[in-house]
């Protein structure tokens, strides 16, 4: 079933990519490039996203602080003076191993302000232009995270449950508009934030094979991209189970990762 109007030729389209320094927003932005589409890079590493024009000849870096409102407000402004916007994907994400027993409250708000308040200060630049037309895509990267809370993701996992909740609203109020949206949820990708999990990543995939499965989605017409399946459906039982089971589960994942961490030295 096609919930968006399909992309399948990117030649003449323009996609303003917010966190495309790193990761799969960078992955994403070179295979728009690749496909023909003009291409809008934003993150807070300027020196990064001079690399990818660089090496992307045509793409056009407009650096800033997702978290400022100010500086999306006028990151929005330069990419419209170019023309309108086919397509925006807010792919800026923060991520830091959080539990509960250590509770962090400047790592809970700045998981806030990076992964769903910057996304508002985007809807906020971009969607009268959207509605104005009749026409565009809003494109969310979101996670499995998000599906049921899970451990060590006491600061990431209420943010990308927010996006999700966010996008099926803003698909609901945008549909009669001719507005598309979709979500995209991977499951692991192999990227710097991912880095820092101690622990084994099923189904891990590279960021560039993530883009490939995030075109894919997009040419499809899908409202939620999730990958890789053998993952991510796997992710999607553990969401429609009933409480009882559910927490038996999340309590057998935080048991073995226990017994798996590495036990303090004692000296003789």
């Amino acid at each position: 079933m096609s919930f968006n109007p399909p992309f399948t030729d990117w030649h003449g389209k323009s996609v303003w990519l917010v966190g495309a320094s790193s990761g799969i927003g960078e992955a994403t932005a070179a295979a728009l490039h690749a496909a023909g589409a003009r291409v809008f890079v934003s993150a807070r590493n300027a020196a990064s996203l001079a690399q990818f024009v660089e090496a992307h000849p045509g793409a056009v870096s407009v650096p800033l602080d997702a978290s400022d409102p100010a500086a999306v407000k006028t990151a929005a402004q330069t990419v419209l003076q170019a023309g309108p916007v086919d397509l925006v994907m807010y792919c800026a994400g923060y991520y830091k191993p959080v539990r509960a027993d250590k509770f962090d409250l400047s790592e809970m708000l700045k998981h806030q302000q990076v992964n769903y308040l910057g996304l508002l200060y985007v809807l906020d630049a971009m969607l009268p232009h959207f509605l104005q037309r009749q026409a565009g895509h809003i494109s969310i990267v979101s996670s499995v995270a998000g599906y049921r809370g899970l451990p060590k993701s006491l600061a990431y996992g209420p943010t990308k449950a927010a996006l999700i909740n966010l996008a099926e609203t803003l698909y609901v109020d945008l549909k009669a508009s001719g507005v598309g949206v979709s979500v995209i949820n991977p499951g692991f990708v192999k990227t710097p934030a991912t880095a820092q999990n101690d622990f084994t990543m099923p189904g891990l995939v590279t960021a560039a094979e993530a883009a490939t499965e995030i075109l894919a989605g997009w040419r499809k017409g899908s409202f939620e991209i999730h990958f890789p399946k053998r993952f991510t459906l796997w992710m999607k039982t553990l969401r429609i189970l009933p409480y009882a089971a559910y927490f038996a589960i999340a309590s057998r994942l935080v048991k073995s990762e226990a017994a798996a961490a590495p036990k303090p030295r004692v000296n003789p």
